[in-house]
């Protein structure tokens, strides 16, 4: 991942954990399970989702749902309610390479994926720490978090959005997904049973960016559990990369990928260097019964900032762990912090025809470049959002869009008003290969091959859009249905056709 990520990768995978409920005496009713992070090893403090808590709410989940409930206390949980907590090697093994032959703990869910038990593990140096013993001191929630959510995806567009930990296809109840979608925003602060001294004070501390340090465009690191205390051996602190591709207040948004089982993983950012930024609120989303690649997370600082509040509110005992929450780095205190973003982001419109929605770029005050398949018909009306300035929103026509058999992707929108302080990208003048991560389809197998595609170089188009934008003329657009026949190959993700043998004649 790059030398700029070691430091951050140790903190990730140290303060990574997962967290396990199930109730006492009832191995049979199952249990639940999500990800942590540890923030602290002296005592044992771990931060989760608190999504894995809703079946035993003595009150329900509708407890979560009160006009300005920021925390509830441990005890709103049933006594059945047991805690465990498992995580990595907290350092690395003295014997070096060699204890890599040791056995493994392997799981029994690893037996049923036809790996052996007790057999040769080579993916850790070390096995994994036993699961230990944890008791929940509050569920917390951020209040900004909440009411963006509510704001962004709620009212008239909570039917067209689906954020529970399954596809909107599959079979579950209107109860548990109300359940979840209440619980969405919650996490919990748990107390891990007390073990050796020694072990406990092992691995890095953990650091908290303050809300806003981290800007629009920034890498991150996201460290989960995909499928939760499902085979730990293999799925315990799972990493990947993203960026942080957008904010609401403490609502934050990446394209890291992350799994259901990730929710309450950590994500972490390069600089300041290890510092946690936000807590996975929600790895899977839909709208309108299509996924959308983009997780949902929760920003630590508030968070913590609701929990050091709430153990002040408590009894007295509690009150001393608030101080051994981890602090915020990266920026001075009480100074006020811009996200200003990067310098390509202002250009970037959301294009809205019909029904149909997708992205486009402003290459000028009154011209837009969008997908053919977000905008197909010439002369059809669409209305641009951009977001500087803040909501605005512009009427404009599709003046020309790529015929279908065209491999160019590609359609042009010709707006009735200036987009007033939206900056125009400058395009390149000579092109760089590389691949964009998205969808490709197989049109004869109808196979879709993930984070796939193909970007269309600027260089292609800039001839065309400069003639349109001086005169008028479509000419330069039309050429691009006429694309030649080794473009449509690449295209069709076919070989290129051997060269005609000649004749010796």
């Amino acid at each position: 991942m790059g030398r700029q990520w070691g430091p951050s990768m140790r903190v990730a995978e140290q303060a990574g954990c997962v967290v396990s409920a199930s109730r006492a005496g009832q191995p049979d009713v199952g249990s639940w399970s999500c990800s942590g992070v540890i923030l602290s090893r002296s005592p044992g403090l771990v931060l989760c989702h608190g999504g894995i808590f809703t079946p035993f709410l003595r009150t329900g989940s509708a407890a979560l749902t009160q006009t300005g409930a920021a925390f509830l206390p441990g005890d709103s949980c049933s006594d059945d309610l047991r805690l465990h907590v498992q995580w990595g090697p907290t350092t690395a093994s003295p014997a070096g390479r060699a204890d890599q032959e040791l056995p493994g703990l392997c799981t029994p869910q690893c037996a049923s994926l036809g790996l052996e038990p007790g057999a040769p593990s080579r993916a850790r140096a070390r096995p994994l720490q036993p699961p230990r013993p944890a008791r929940l001191l509050l569920l917390l929630s951020c209040p900004g978090f909440r009411s963006h959510f509510a704001r962004l995806f709620g009212a008239e567009a909570a039917d067209q959005w689906h954020f529970v930990s399954s596809a909107p296809d599959d079979a579950v109840s209107e109860e548990e997904e109300e359940d979840q979608l209440r619980a969405l925003g919650w996490f919990a602060l748990l107390r891990v049973q007390r073990g050796a001294a020694a072990e406990e004070r092992r691995g890095p501390a953990v650091t908290v960016a303050p809300l806003g340090v981290v800007t629009k465009g920034a890498p991150l690191l996201a460290c989960g559990s995909p499928f939760g205390a499902f085979c730990p051996d293999i799925f315990l602190n799972t990493l990947s990369r993203g960026v942080l591709s957008n904010a609401a207040g403490p609502l934050l948004l990446t394209d890291a990928r992350c799994l259901p089982g990730t929710e309450g993983g950590g994500v972490f950012a390069a600089r300041p260097a290890g510092a946690l930024v936000a807590l996975v609120a929600a790895p899977l989303c839909w709208k309108a019964r299509e996924w959308v690649g983009l997780t949902l997370l929760c920003a630590a600082a508030p968070l913590l900032q609701v929990a050091r509040w709430a153990l002040s509110s408590l009894h007295p005992g509690s009150a001393s762990l608030s101080v051994l929450l981890p602090p915020e780095v990266g920026a001075p205190r009480g100074l006020p912090l811009r996200d200003l973003g990067p310098p390509w982001a202002a250009a970037a419109v959301l294009v809205e025809c019909g029904t149909v929605w997708g992205s486009g770029v402003a290459v000028a005050p009154r011209l837009v470049v969008t997908c053919r398949h977000v905008a197909p018909r010439e002369a059809a009306r669409v209305l641009v959002h951009s977001a500087t300035p803040k909501n605005v929103a512009i009427w404009g026509r599709v003046v020309f869009a790529t015929q279908e058999t065209s491999p160019y992707d590609i359609a042009v929108v010709s707006l009735e008003e200036d987009l007033n302080g939206v900056p125009t990208p400058v395009p390149a003048e000579h092109f760089h290969e590389g691949i964009v991560a998205s969808n490709t389809r197989d049109n004869n197998t109808g196979a879709t091959y993930p984070h796939l595609n193909f970007s269309i170089p600027i260089t292609v188009l800039q001839p065309a859009l400069k003639q349109y934008s001086q005169t008028g003329d479509l000419c330069g657009l039309r050429e691009l249905d006429l694309a030649t026949e080794p473009v449509r190959v690449v295209w069709r993700l076919q070989r290129p056709l051997p060269e005609a043998p000649r004749s010796k004649l």
